[in-house]
């Protein structure tokens, strides 16, 4: 997290006061409310499959380092190679120095909050090695230069005039503002990057220890040219995503995507065991898993350990009455919105948060759309109780973000 950040107060009002800003919050939030209540309105098992996968993370997280130890091996006795990493720094120089082994000039990426996490990109870059992202919001915010502003939709900030103009000035075409043709046109021009491409870098949904399998979820089709196409496959996962068994994994099937975008099931569920094997037509002919703390260890018994259940679904973004009028580049990091705060205080302090932790309006909206039921406004509320006592944040400061608060949380 290197970038200098402005006051919230200043990005707020900034947000604010941009109507194609909120004309895009709005039109999206809303549709994202939309699509999930329909998609559990006629999913009566809904309630007990949310308790249900609530105690499998917390009785994984009870048995962590079994549990991935028991993934290591089997991801190994497939045939893939596992790298541990502390830290972000350390991550990054895991697969910088795999892909300068493999003399990687061009590497494609899905969609992964892990790698935005670890500023892999930079890091890549750094090394004279370019990144594509190929998920179509990532495409479009790596093209501007920008960073994710929702953890599932990470550039719904634009509107489609917006990408359009974009489109337009980076292909030096001119585009209409046609969703069908802007996709059609980004379409093309990733295919070519897909053929050409050393290294396919993703993230993982979720890992199964007992199978060594990574789990991908994805709308695209992406995440599976990345993972067949070019020779090395490398998965970078936070150590929290591991999971015990492929039952456990039907019951995330089952809420991960009603959560998210309010489908059934997802258009891709990708399973990834280790490098292509003799015979077999497609794969990579190399896969490693990159296993991360950076953090979340020290949590397991802190109090923002129920933190570690996060699907990244970005159901708690969409319900949350300040992201939705601000906006995630206001209100987050990295990781944005109400569980924004606390993985952010999680992996990089409570000094990275003192202008965010007063800053929601603790309506407790987010706790009820969470498909694992975390319980955020009772940890923004511990969280705050820290930053009193420690004095992080000046008391007038506290005061404004309060008031901010009760402001962007009226109905």
């Amino acid at each position: 997290m290197s970038h200098v950040r402005t006051p919230l107060a200043e990005r707020a009002h900034r947000a604010l006061n941009d109507r194609f800003l909120q004309q895009a919050l709005e039109t999206a939030t809303t549709r994202f409310m939309d699509l999930r209540r329909e998609s559990f309105k006629t999913f009566p098992q809904g309630e007990a499959l949310r308790e249900r996968a609530r105690q499998i993370k917390e009785a994984t997280l009870q048995r962590l380092d079994d549990y991935l130890e028991m993934l290591a091996d089997n991801v190994e006795r497939l045939g893939g190679r596992v790298h541990w990493a502390t830290t972000g720094e350390e991550a990054r120089a895991i697969i910088v120095g795999l892909a300068r082994e493999h003399g990687v000039k061009l590497a494609v990426k899905s969609k992964s909050m892990a790698t935005e996490e670890i500023e892999l990109n930079e890091a890549l870059e750094h090394a004279g090695i370019t990144p594509v992202e190929t998920d179509l919001g990532e495409y479009i915010i790596q093209l501007a230069g920008e960073k994710p502003s929702h953890i599932i939709a990470p550039a719904i900030h634009k509107t489609k005039g917006q990408v359009a103009e974009l489109f337009s000035r980076e292909l030096k075409r001119e585009l209409a503002a046609d969703p069908e043709v802007l996709t059609s046109v980004a379409r093309g021009e990733l295919r070519e990057k897909f053929l050409k491409a050393d290294m396919g870098i993703t993230g993982a949904n979720f890992a199964i220890a007992d199978t060594g399998t990574i789990v991908l979820i994805t709308n695209e089709g992406n995440g599976r040219l990345v993972t067949t196409l070019p020779k090395v496959h490398v998965a970078l996962m936070g150590i929290e995503k591991v999971i015990p068994s492929m039952t456990d994994l039907m019951v995330f099937l089952s809420l991960l995507p009603r959560s998210a975008t309010g489908q059934k099931i997802s258009s891709y569920v990708t399973l990834v065991r280790g490098p292509r094997r003799p015979g077999e037509m497609d794969g990579a002919e190399e896969f490693h898993l990159v296993l991360i703390d950076n953090g979340r260890s020290h949590q397991l018994a802190g109090t923002l350990r129920e933190a570690l259940y996060c699907l990244r679904c970005g159901a708690c973004l969409n319900v949350c009455p300040v992201y939705r009028q601000i906006g995630g580049h206001a209100y987050g990091y990295t990781y944005s919105g109400p569980i924004g705060i606390l993985l952010t205080a999680m992996l990089h302090g409570n000094h990275a948060v003192k202008d965010l932790a007063h800053a929601s309006s603790l309506c407790g909206a987010c706790q009820e759309a969470c498909p694992v039921k975390i319980d955020i406004p009772r940890m923004l509320i511990e969280l705050r109780e820290h930053l009193d006592r420690e004095r992080i944040a000046p008391l007038g400061e506290r005061l404004v973000f309060k008031a901010l608060a009760r402001l962007l949380g009226r109905p």
